[in-house]
């Protein structure tokens, strides 16, 4: 083993062989799959509870969401710790149970561990601000009635990450960098361990890594690989596709969140990018033919500035805020790109060309420029002037707005669905446990920042449970050997897609997002989703056969592509079936209906839909993947939990263990 791969003292057990197929071996009770704040949480959580035969794989331990990805001021959602409003545990979980199909047992977990996850946060040394009296202040975000927000800048997911690393490899814990999981071990009904590619190997013998574990924590994060235009950082792919072939269930699949990002470098371009007012502009490829399309739509200069303006609140693109809000900016973005125009954010200019009366402005954008003191100049100097840590960001990754514009898309932000979960972040696969974006924990809406506490709670959740309920090494070493021989020779077999030759499968990848953020992003087409549904099918009936990789290097991109398109099959089969079942357009998703209307004459057909009216705010969907074929299942909601919280009943509950529920057989 490559001790630049290893932290910790960490060696293979063995070999494992098959047909000629050779893997190194590791054993453990539970392995971790990820390096952000949900899956280093998950591993911190299981030392502190004395869970020490644990292991880290990551495909690559400096990449992912969590340490790369923020905005002008990430968000963090916890409980309200300051103030005099009254507060509680069930306000909160009321708040994220009202976000529509969302399970009330997890939105009661959320808000009640919010505050412990918060805290351990604050200890860890994140930099959380507090006022003179040791109050954590707030501030109200997106779908939010109270000031829950908290953020230490743009970097809040960053920070909690490095800190949550530090703590466990400062244990001792095992870690295998560099390590792309390619198979689940599971019989769909229980876990067994996992089929791992050393990504850095480049001979036979070491390309394969089996580990043989009663427990994985599966810390992902979202399937960013399926789209294109995407403001996950690059580097973060996904795997959803592969718990989806080991027998995990899917849920709320359709919700996703997009928004305005840059291009170079990936970044939300929300609050400040869009409240200081920049010049939007569309140009040819080539950069020629210049035109400020906004206004070719809007009626005033007025109208057009106070829709931008709010665009920085209501960042998401939301069906709602098409008709009398700013979503219809991102609609227009949409359009200028499908014409295979560039779009642009230009701080060098003011809107228009010119300057503006800053009197004319909406109230809300008027008022808030002139309380920020930024009623003068260019958008560069406004923004400088209002956030220069956002001018900051740009600079240090090669873009200065004072003389560069900022090439901008609607990009796929964050998945509210994902992998379907019990209260203890337990899927459907018995010893498989999802945590972070991965999981499903969200429904239709979502206040801004809960992600964060979600991967943070969810990970405390899996750990308690495994510790509790789920040690020692298991006796299923038969299933096992069977799992990892059949993995081992079907995945071995694609070592055939090395040729030598001229490779396709990154041609295939692009071609593969692309359709996806056509079809089955923000804007969806019943048609356009069958037709490009019929293409993914053909790839996977023919995969052996039609990916070709040039050499080693490529090796890596053969399997993640198998895990996208399987995310593609089962991700737009919901979004299918969501339609055949009477779903409407809500969230961060237009859904063309010819029954409907169109909020503006001027758009396109595509643009035509039927609002949806909050009817199946109560339903959940899951998906089942098997063998090619995608089932759903309709199911309501589970209620918010109504418990006897008479102390000494739960006390007595609590010191005989019954909060993990039945004690399985052991």
């Amino acid at each position: 083993m490559d001790e630049r791969k290893v932290q910790g003292k960490c060696l293979p057990d063995m070999r494992f062989e098959s047909e000629g197929f050779s893997a190194r071996l590791f054993v453990c009770n539970t392995v971790v799959v990820g390096t952000g704040a949900a899956g280093y949480n998950a591993a911190d959580r299981l030392l502190q509870a004395g869970q020490k035969d644990i292991l880290i794989v990551t495909e690559n331990r400096l990449a992912g969401t969590s340490r790369n990805t923020g905005s002008d001021k990430q968000t963090y959602y916890k409980l309200s710790l300051s103030g005099a409003d009254g507060e509680s545990v069930g306000q909160m979980a009321r708040t994220l149970f009202e976000g529509q199909c969302v399970d009330g047992d997890l939105a009661l977990c959320e808000a009640a561990l919010s505050t412990q996850s918060f805290f351990k946060l604050v200890e860890l040394g994140v930099p959380f601000p507090q006022n003179r009296y040791g109050e954590y202040v707030g501030y109200k975000t997106d779908h939010d009635p109270g000031k829950r927000a908290t953020s230490v800048g743009p970097y809040t997911s960053r920070q909690m990450t490095e800190r949550l690393e530090a703590a466990v490899l400062e244990k001792g814990v095992c870690l295998l960098d560099h390590m792309q999981v390619i198979r689940i071990l599971s019989d769909g009904n229980m876990v067994y361990g996992l089929l791992c590619l050393d990504t850095t190997a480049r001979t036979q013998q070491d390309y394969f890594v089996l580990v043989q574990s009663r427990n994985i924590v599966y810390a992902t994060g979202g399937p960013a690989g399926m789209y294109a235009g995407s403001v996950y950082p690059a580097g973060h792919y996904g795997a959803s596709g592969l718990a989806f072939e080991a027998g995990v269930k899917g849920k709320n699949l359709t919700e996703w969140q997009y928004g305005l990002s840059s291009v170079k470098p990936r970044w939300n371009v929300s609050g400040t990018y869009m409240q200081v007012l920049p010049r939007m502009y569309s140009a040819k490829a080539d950069g020629t033919d210049e035109r400020e399309f906004l206004a070719d739509f809007f009626q005033t200069p007025s109208e057009l500035l106070n829709r931008l303006f709010l665009k920085g609140y209501q960042w998401p693109f939301d069906v709602r805020k098409v008709a009398d809000g700013s979503s219809i900016i991102d609609i227009l973005v949409f359009l200028e790109k499908k014409k295979g125009r560039k779009v642009y954010l230009d701080y060098r200019m003011n809107p228009c060309g010119k300057a503006f009366s800053y009197e004319a402005l909406g109230a809300e954008a008027g008022e808030y420029l002139k309380r920020a003191g930024a009623c003068f100049g260019t958008p560069y100097e406004r923004l400088v002037h209002m956030n220069a840590p956002a001018v900051e960001f740009y600079r240090e990754r090669g873009v200065d707005l004072s003389w560069q514009p900022l090439e901008i898309d609607l990009c796929a932000q964050h998945n509210n669905g994902g992998l379907s979960v019990d209260c203890w972040w337990q899927t459907n696969v018995e010893g498989f446990f999802a945590a972070g974006e991965v999981s499903a924990s969200h429904g239709v809406y979502r206040p801004g920042g809960t992600a964060l506490n979600a991967g943070q709670v969810g990970s405390t959740r899996a750990a308690q449970y495994i510790a509790a309920r789920r040690s020692g090494r298991g006796s299923e070493a038969l299933r096992f050997d069977a799992a990892a021989r059949g993995a081992l020779v079907e995945m071995g077999r694609l070592l055939s897609c090395l040729t030598g030759e001229e490779g396709n499968v990154k041609k295939l990848w692009k071609e593969a997002s692309a359709q996806m953020s056509v079809c089955g992003a923000a804007i969806r087409s019943s048609t356009e989703i069958g037709q490009y549904l019929k293409q993914v099918d053909e790839w996977l009936d023919s995969y052996k056969d039609l990916v070709r990789a040039r050499d080693v290097k490529e090796l890596p991109w053969v399997y993640r592509l198998r895990d996208m398109l399987i995310s593609q099959k089962v991700y737009l089969s919901a979004m299918l079936d969501y339609v055949e079942q009477g779903g409407k357009s809500r969230g961060s998703a237009l859904y063309t209906d010819a029954a409907g209307e169109k909020p503006y004459e001027e758009l396109p057909d595509l643009f035509t839909f039927v609002p949806d009216d909050g009817s199946r705010g109560g339903l959940v969907q899951e998906a089942l993947y098997d063998r090619g074929r995608v089932t759903f299942f309709w199911r309501p909601v589970r209620p918010l939990p109504c418990e006897d919280d008479f102390f000494e009943n739960v006390w007595r509950a609590y010191r005989e263990g019954k909060q993990y529920g039945q004690i399985q057989a052991e």
